[in-house]
């Protein structure tokens, strides 16, 4: 279908490619997705969130809770060597803020956190009043 293209030494196609991965590797720098990612798990009993922040230390994690909004702050610092000069960086560094809108029927007197290599679970229960109860016929 295509001839070839006479007067290249690398075929035309191969070169568009390889300023493709250029390009590619040049902004896949600044194009990072939120962090950190999150999962949701909702059953009739409570709500979890699992956070993955691997390389955070928990004391540097910020949770709260205010209604059904869910707020999770923190530092992830970069871990660099002196004697070296960063060539490519695809971690998250610095500050990070993620909210999160939980249903609402959760009580947010009703909280626990844990961090567990690299995972942050937030579980908040939801109120008696929303839980569903078994009705006996009499």
């Amino acid at each position: 279908m295509f001839g070839t293209l006479r007067g290249f030494e690398v075929s035309l196609f191969d070169e568009f490619r390889r300023l493709q991965r250029e390009a590619e590797d040049v902004f896949a720098a600044d194009v990072r997705g939120p962090f950190p990612a999150v999962e949701v798990v909702s059953n009739p009993q409570q709500v979890d969130v699992y956070l993955t922040a691997p390389g955070i230390d928990a004391k540097d994690l910020n949770v709260s809770i205010q209604q059904n909004v869910l707020s999770v702050s923190g530092r992830r610092s970069a871990h660099t060597e002196e004697k070296g000069s960063l060539h490519r960086q695809e971690r998250y560094t610095g500050e990070f803020r993620r909210v999160l809108t939980l249903p609402e029927d959760v009580d947010p007197a009703r909280v626990n956190a844990s961090y567990v290599d690299g995972v942050v679970r937030v579980t908040v229960e939801r109120r008696e009043a929303a839980k569903p109860r078994q009705i006996q016929i009499h």
